[in-house]
C-alpha cells in the first residue's frame, strides 16, 4: 500500500494505492468504477492476471471514496487524481510505458484527464458508460475526439449503459484511433445469464485482451 497526495481546488489529499512492479516495460493503472473502490473483487482479480503476465500495476481509490463517500465528487478531483497516479508510477518505474484503464466511471475519468493534456500511451475502457441505463440522449462523448492516443473499449454487448448498440459504434467512430473487443452476452459487469462466474474469475479473463492491446501482440 502506498498513498499518493492530490493536488484539490481546495487543498491536498491523500489516496491509497497498490503499486506493484513487473517486468515486461509496460505500467497499468486501474481505476475503479462509481460505486466501488480499488479492492473490489473484479479490479483484484484483473491486476492479479496483469501481473501474472508481468505488468508493473497501480490501483487506486478516487478522494471521495477514500474519504468514505458513495457518490462520486466533482469530475475535476477525478482527473486530478489521474494526474497524481500517473505522475506516480512515471516516478516509480521511469522506462514503462503507461497504459490508463478504468471500470466504467473511472475509464471515463481517465479519458476526460488525458482529452485535458494526461500523457499515457493509451486507454482502456472497461464497460465505457455511454450513458445513463435508458438514457441514450445523454451520451458523454464530447470529448473523445480530441484524444491522439489508442483507445480500447472492452464491451459487453448487454451492457445497458451502451443501448443501442449503434449509436455507442457511432461514438467509437467519431475516436481517432480506437477499436472495440466485445464480450458476447455480457452485462456492464461482464457477467453473462447463464454462467456463473466469481468477479475474480470475470476480472482476470481481461486481463489478456488488454495485455494483447498494450504490448502489440497476443499473450499466452
Amino acid at each position: 500500500m502506498v498513498e499518493i497526495r492530490v493536488a484539490l481546488p481546495k487543498g491536498t489529499t491523500v489516496v491509497s494505492a497498490d503499486w506493484t512492479r513487473g517486468d515486461n516495460g509496460a505500467t497499468v493503472i486501474v481505476a475503479h468504477g462509481a460505486g466501488t473502490g480499488k479492492d473490489h473483487p473484479f479490479l483484484t482479480g484483473y491486476v492479479e492476471a496483469l501481473r501474472a503476465i508481468g505488468f508493473s500495476t497501480l490501483r487506486f481509490n478516487f478522494p471521495y471514496v477514500q474519504q468514505g463517500r458513495r457518490m462520486p465528487g466533482p469530475a475535476a478531483h477525478a482527473i486530478a487524481t489521474w494526474n497524481a497516479v500517473t505522475t506516480f508510477a512515471r516516478t516509480a518505474d521511469p522506462a514503462a510505458t503507461v497504459w490508463a484503464t478504468g471500470k466504467s466511471y473511472g475509464g471515463r475519468m481517465a479519458s476526460m484527464a488525458v482529452a485535458e493534456g494526461l500523457r499515457v500511451d493509451g486507454l482502456v475502457y472497461l464497460g465505457y458508460p455511454l450513458h445513463p441505463p435508458g438514457r441514450p440522449e445523454k451520451p458523454r462523448v464530447e470529448h473523445l475526439p480530441a484524444i491522439t492516443v489508442p483507445q480500447l473499449f472492452v464491451e459487453g454487448t448487454n451492457d445497458p449503459f451502451i443501448q443501442p448498440i449503434s449509436q455507442f459504434e457511432q461514438a467509437v467512430a467519431t475516436c481517432r484511433e480506437a477499436r472495440i473487443v466485445w464480450i458476447e452476452g455480457g452485462g456492464h459487469t461482464f457477467e453473462v445469464k447463464g454462467r456463473k462466474l466469481p468477479a475474480e474469475q470475470i476480472g482476470a479473463s481481461l486481463a489478456p485482451i488488454v495485455a494483447e492491446f498494450a504490448l502489440g501482440g497476443a499473450v499466452d
